[in-house]
């Protein structure tokens, strides 16, 4: 069977357009409502998305009056949605930094066991200061710290997922025996950062362990995706910075002894459909028109450590803007790499910038007809720059809807993507091998 695409509906409250909750036809009065999310789940499901995504930050974000910066808890809320749901896979944020390996291990075994094995882990390791200080920190480790403490976390929670062996319930009633205990294993881990005895109390998850996915492009976060992560998220504007990203991180799989056909790479892309090319623009103008400067100022110097302030709308950003800030490779925040080349290559205004900034945070923003639409995604897949994308639509669940209505038959007609799903799990989704214990391969 010919490659195909993966796409994931990335679900971001009112839409990721930051203006999306001002829109006259934005229910952002539904947010916090459990139905929201469900009715998008039953959507993203009936166009054959392979998974539904929330990101999350556990702190309230700069400038809570000018935004829906709140959000639902997106474990407990994906329970929800896998209720509501029985294909589509269900992938949650959640930072090494501030859960307890086992804690979150019996948080995911339970999704997955619930959901029927549709449960993934966008693994993150978190630099927000804001967060850290709801944890008792003063302030953030760095990228160095985290990303070594990450990477023993990874390690332990695998173990606890491992620690029960498929066949170890054995439900064995005229016996008496309902659990076969050689097959239940302690991990007795003692490392640098954390100490667990194990096992797990849940039983193995039926994929064996969640789907593994990172959202890191600095030069530790390519190498801990390229380590651990089945799937990664990106963020790139260009067609030639998405390709360098694709290669460097499937040659880094190789190095390590991965089938770089095991790691899903997939860029996000936030879409203003019209039925003409014209309509598509001055929809996304429409957005732009709702944002508020002040708000749009202080988010990338929030997330970017850029400092716009004292600048005219109109005035082009100068370069002293983003003076020393170096190549994504050596950069350890690479949403401030990101913006600082959209600087450097396009010389906007600050206005321009601003309305850049404002459709996804970075990610590919793009305004086009249906067509157009798919043949953007179809030349990134098919040029070596993405195996699928996770879909930004700027307003939900609106543009969600004209995505999968007028987008989604594109691609299905082309051969790019599925018309009905093959298998029951995101594993099957993605097209990945379920992992068997490796404490199970020990005893062979």
């Amino acid at each position: 069977m010919a490659r195909q695409l993966s796409l994931n509906a990335f679900v971001s409250g009112s839409g990721h357009h930051e203006a999306a909750w001002r829109h006259r036809d934005t229910p952002s009065d539904r947010v916090f409502d459990v139905g929201y999310y469900q009715d998008i789940a039953r959507a993203a499901e009936g166009y054959k998305l392979d998974a539904v995504f929330f990101a999350d930050v556990p702190g309230v974000a700069n400038d809570t009056g000018h935004n829906i910066s709140g959000r639902l808890e997106p474990i407990t809320l994906l329970t929800a949605m896998a209720l509501a749901t029985e294909r589509i896979g269900l992938i949650a944020t959640a930072s090494t930094s501030f859960y307890e390996p086992y804690n979150l291990a019996r948080l995911f075994a339970t999704l997955d066991h619930i959901s029927g094995g549709r449960a993934g882990w966008n693994i993150v390791t978190t630099r927000s200061a804001a967060a850290a200080q709801n944890f008792g920190l003063e302030n953030i480790p760095e990228n160095e710290d985290r990303y070594e403490r990450g990477q023993e976390f990874v390690d332990v929670i695998t173990k606890l997922f491992d620690s029960w062996e498929d066949d170890a319930v054995i439900n064995d009633k005229e016996n008496g025996s309902y659990i076969d205990t050689a097959k239940v294993h302690r991990i007795d881990h003692d490392g640098k950062y954390l100490k667990v005895r194990g096992p797990l109390i849940t039983p193995r998850p039926p994929q064996g362990r969640p789907v593994y996915v990172q959202a890191g492009a600095s030069n530790e976060g390519r190498g801990f995706a390229a380590r651990n992560a089945e799937a990664i998220f990106t963020a790139h504007q260009t067609l030639g910075d998405a390709q360098a990203f694709y290669d460097d991180i499937k040659k880094r799989a190789v190095d390590l002894g991965r089938d770089p056909e095991s790691i899903k790479v997939l860029p996000g892309i936030s879409p203003f459909i019209g039925d003409t090319e014209k309509e598509a623009i001055e929809l996304q103008r429409e957005f732009n028109d709702l944002t508020l400067p002040a708000y749009g100022i202080k988010q990338i110097a929030s997330q970017a450590s850029i400092d716009l302030s004292g600048l005219e709308l109109d005035e082009q950003v100068p370069l002293e803007r983003i003076a020393g800030i170096g190549d994504i490779l050596d950069n350890r925040n690479s949403r401030q790499t990101l913006v600082a080349k959209i600087i450097e290559r396009d010389r906007p205004t600050l206005r321009e910038l601003l309305h850049r900034f404002a459709g996804a945070r970075g990610h590919n923003v793009v305004a086009g007809t249906p067509i157009q639409i798919a043949d953007i995604i179809a030349t990134w897949f098919e040029q070596g720059a993405a195996d699928g994308f996770n879909v930004m639509p700027p307003q939900y669940p609106i543009m969600l809807d004209t995505f999968g209505e007028k987008v989604v038959p594109i691609l299905q007609d082309r051969g790019l993507f599925r018309t009905d799903y093959e298998g029951s799990t995101l594993r099957d989704h993605y097209g990945l091998t379920r992992p068997a214990s490796q404490y199970a391969a020990a005893a062979v």
